[in-house]
């Protein structure tokens, strides 16, 4: 068998993520998400260029998952991640995560996932995300609410295929693993 050197595994990870990208941007043009769509997030909290609060990053030291359904703000996207509002135990929070550092997107109200396998040892982008400015709140508020209840954010801290969010709904999401598009040995 030859070497893969266009690296076919890289190029279907990354038109995954375009996947994740459209949506995101569609829902943060249009203000908010369609229908029953809602999705959950999880990210590497230490991975290049994510920006999160120090609380968080001490109460998520490896990962987070978050889910954006009734009660987020400032959800802005660029070419490289995303920025939203959230807030936690009533603390208002911006987040930044870059693609790179998600590990799974998921949409439960259609029973649609991605998940990818992240390489740990990949070496830290010198590039900076762009900067979003924050949007002043008033003193002692929290950001309004944008579209109900606040959402969850927890850890994964087990190892699993499928999200939290599919366990609770009492449904498995279907995820597609970058594996399933690679050749095997």
């Amino acid at each position: 068998m030859s070497t893969d050197l266009i690296r076919y595994d890289l190029l279907v990870q990354d038109a995954l993520r375009g996947v994740m990208r459209k949506v995101l941007a569609d829902a943060a043009a249009a203000g908010r998400l369609p229908g029953d769509h809602h999705f959950t997030i999880s990210f590497r909290t230490k991975a290049p260029g994510v920006r999160i609060s120090k609380r968080l990053a001490e109460q998520w030291p490896q990962e987070m998952t978050i889910i954006l359904q009734h009660q987020y703000s400032n959800l802005l996207v660029d070419e490289r991640g995303f920025s939203v509002g959230l807030s936690f135990r009533s603390i208002p929070e911006q987040l930044y995560v870059p693609f790179d550092a998600v590990t799974v997107f998921s949409d439960p109200s259609v029973d649609f996932g991605l998940k990818w396998e992240v390489d740990e040892l990949a070496p830290a982008r010198e590039e900076e995300p762009t900067r979003f400015p924050a949007r002043p709140q008033p003193t002692g508020e929290a950001a309004p609410p944008r579209h109900g209840p606040r959402p969850a954010a927890r850890s994964e801290k087990r190892q699993e295929t499928e999200p939290a969010a599919a366990e609770e709904s009492g449904e498995a999401a279907k995820i597609v693993s970058i594996d399933a598009f690679r050749k095997k040995t």
